[in-house]
């Protein structure tokens, strides 16, 4: 047996975001000119997709299909993001010098939400097999061992933060693999070790960058009021929409802010656009669901035997978590917008299909737990 109330959870979020999706584009269908059901009908097309996809893989053996799966994505998204810096914009659509998105015709792809999956699924079994037999090993043997998937992170961050510009997608794979490292036993030192070069790595990638400078100056000067008027327009539209929801919200479709005053609300803020239609009971209820998921998704994690599956799972939970919380965070002024998507609400179909496809793979491995002996 599945999990439900994963199941049940996840389809809650994505109704939710579904329903949002609607409501909350109405000035970026004006604006570009296109029917009032735009990007709801393309959203429930992703989020068929998604439910197809969720209930297809939750049918599958784990034990036959994980791996190929998992190779399957890595692999083939790995090539597609080491391609996209050399095609033309006709085939690799760019904005702000960033090329994220991959033209199939009248749909684009974000490769980068399904190599995040596909990362996972590799380095969650790649890491059983090279590192989780040793058990205790010298500093020195321990940092030989580690090294290739220090590589591998450090491609992806080349490959995601430099040429695509995405910093945020960079925090979360490379927050998630560090806790990872822990759960197969490396050691403080090394971990203290690899946090430092990833700290610094950090720092580098945003001082090298102007748009990243600008945006922290903008963050530091959001806690000045009338520098927050100037020079954060976004955040703060944010706050105010965030306020002017109140707790039970102004009415689906009365929002004020979506009108124009904060850019991609069905998107990135997507949060704030909930929050001032329906509330904070809107809200808690979201946040409350988020953690259902996640803890539904630990609690497989901690009840199945293979660490293959036990690893996947929590980086799954991380993935998501992470995503929330740096979404989250970035509404809300506490730390800078890093343009990432609520996993399963904003609106896109390479996220809604990918996060998915995430919780199909996780219901997959459900059917693996050990049963409870009461």
């Amino acid at each position: 047996m599945i999990d439900k109330p994963l199941f049940g959870a996840t389809i809650l979020l994505l109704l939710i975001g579904l329903i949002m999706s609607y409501s909350l584009s109405t000035y970026a269908t004006i604006q570009h000119g296109y029917t009032d059901t735009h990007f709801f009908i393309r959203q429930l097309i992703a989020v068929g997709i998604g439910i197809t996809l969720i209930i297809t893989l939750s049918k599958l053996n784990p034990d036959k299909w994980f791996r190929p799966i998992g190779i399957f994505l890595f692999l083939t998204f790995l090539f597609i993001l080491l391609l996209m810096p050399f095609l033309s914009e006709s085939f690799v659509r760019s904005v702000g010098g960033a090329k994220r998105w991959i033209n199939l015709g009248s749909v684009s792809i974000t490769p980068v939400e399904f190599y995040k999956i596909g990362f996972i699924m590799f380095i969650s079994w790649s890491l059983v097999r090279t590192r989780l037999p040793k058990g205790r090993m010298p500093l020195g043997d321990e940092i030989k061992t580690f090294i290739p998937y220090v590589v591998i992170l450090i491609v992806s961050t080349l490959l995601i933060a430099v040429f695509q510009k995405d910093l945020g997608q960079t925090v979360v794979i490379s927050a998630t693999l560090l806790v990872l490292f822990l759960l197969v036993g490396s050691s403080f030192r090394f971990f203290s070790i690899l946090f430092g070069i990833g700290f610094t790595g950090f720092i580098l990638l945003i001082i090298t960058q102007p748009h990243r400078l600008k945006r922290i100056q903008e963050w530091f000067l959001s806690f000045d009021n009338e520098a927050n008027r100037l020079e954060t327009y976004q955040i703060s539209n944010s706050l105010d929409a965030i306020n002017h929801g109140g707790f039970w919200g102004q009415g689906i479709g009365n929002g004020q802010y979506k009108l124009g005053f904060l850019s991609e609300v069905h998107t990135d803020f997507v949060l704030s656009g909930i929050m001032e239609e329906l509330g904070f009971i809107a809200i808690f209820v979201v946040v409350l669901t988020m953690l259902f998921i996640l803890f539904r998704i630990f609690k497989i994690a901690a009840r199945v035997e293979n660490p293959v599956y036990y690893l996947f799972c929590v980086g799954v939970a991380l993935l998501l978590a992470f995503s929330f919380l740096i979404n989250s965070f970035g509404i809300s002024g506490i730390t800078p917008i890093k343009g990432i998507a609520v996993p399963f609400l904003s609106y896109g179909g390479s996220q809604i299909i990918a996060s998915s496809l995430s919780v199909g793979l996780v219901l997959m491995i459900s059917k693996k737990v050990i049963p409870r002996r009461d």
